[in-house]
């Protein structure tokens, strides 16, 4: 059976009232989302909000309360934006990287097709003398 399903009993110690397991369920949930490693075994077919309620019943996570939280959640807000922002400047970077490899595939590609057009008008008249030279004979 499913711990969603099953009837909740709430250390009152850790948490004070279904509301903030709600609360606190929600936001581990999101980090598991991200990336966080759950610190209990994730099981085949159970999902992310499971596995934090999970995580705080079994009293594996560390719940802030007030100011602390408060900071808490401002420094994952900032982590969030900078690797956000990380992102958005690879991706930038990257299509500049491969607009950049365009344009310099079109200039090499145009300066191989004019040394091969000066080799072949080098050789042109030497092809076309000797053409008129067999011919004079």
């Amino acid at each position: 059976m499913d711990i969603v399903s099953l009837p909740i009993d709430i250390d009152r110690k850790a948490i004070d009232s279904r509301f903030r397991l709600v609360i606190v369920a929600a936001q581990r949930a999101r980090q598991i989302m991200e990336g966080a490693k759950p610190m209990v075994p994730m099981r085949g077919d159970h999902k992310e909000t499971t596995t934090a309620i999970e995580e705080i019943l079994s009293g594996k996570l560390n719940i802030l309360y007030g100011a602390a939280a408060v900071t808490a959640q401002q420094e994952e807000k900032r982590r969030r934006e900078e690797m956000k922002r990380r992102a958005i400047l690879a991706e930038r970077e990257g299509e500049l990287s491969n607009e950049i490899k365009k344009d310099l595939s079109i200039y090499l590609g145009d300066a191989s097709k004019e040394e091969g057009s000066a080799k072949g008008k080098s050789d042109a008249p030497k092809a076309s003398a000797d053409k008129g030279a067999e011919e004079e004979e």
